[in-house]
């Protein structure tokens, strides 16, 4: 208990990005639900998948003070690649913007990134058959506009997101077929 309290402790003080306001960070949807199943809608078409590839609506709320953009990812920890699947990652989503409707129309001045099916924007879950996977929707609160453009990689976005994340939230939803 006395090490967990030093530890609380010495988190407050030096005041680490994120560490105190995460809690408070909320990432919803009505389209998909913690642990849930994704719905036809959310699924690839194409890989041997028959799905509508329509990104979720996705709110937040509770960001920290000091966010100046986000960035919202969509990945697969569990394709068979050695480094997961990214099925979306867009970032400079301008600070007052709390809502992504269905469909990933994104805001003047956001950016999206080439996905792991080789297109932009969003590309749904199709794992391989007989598989369960886990699809990890993410809403970064970042501490400025990325200096990047859309030929990057989605590593090197991820690791600039890391770098200026105050907070993040997320929900894991599954799909299997």
């Amino acid at each position: 208990m006395r090490r967990h309290s030093l530890f609380t402790a010495l988190i407050a003080t030096l005041g680490l990005p994120g560490m105190a306001m995460a809690g408070d960070f909320h990432l919803s949807s009505p389209d998909i639900s913690e642990g849930a199943k994704l719905n036809p809608a959310q699924v690839f078409q194409g890989f041997g998948c028959d799905g509508q590839n329509i990104a979720p609506s996705l709110s937040w709320s509770g960001a920290p003070d000091g966010t100046k953009s986000y960035a919202v990812t969509v990945y697969d920890p569990d394709a068979p690649t050695g480094s997961g699947w990214w099925h979306w990652f867009a970032f400079n989503i301008p600070a007052d913007v709390m809502t992504l409707p269905g469909g990933a129309a994104l805001p003047e001045g956001s950016t999206q990134l080439t996905n792991d099916y080789g297109t932009v924007g969003f590309g749904g879950a199709c794992p391989p058959p007989g598989e369960v996977h886990r699809y990890r929707f993410t809403v970064h609160a970042l501490s400025t506009r990325l200096q990047l453009d859309d030929t990057v990689s989605n590593a090197l976005a991820g690791f600039m997101v890391n770098a200026n994340s105050l907070a993040s939230a997320t929900l894991t939803a599954v799909y299997s077929r």
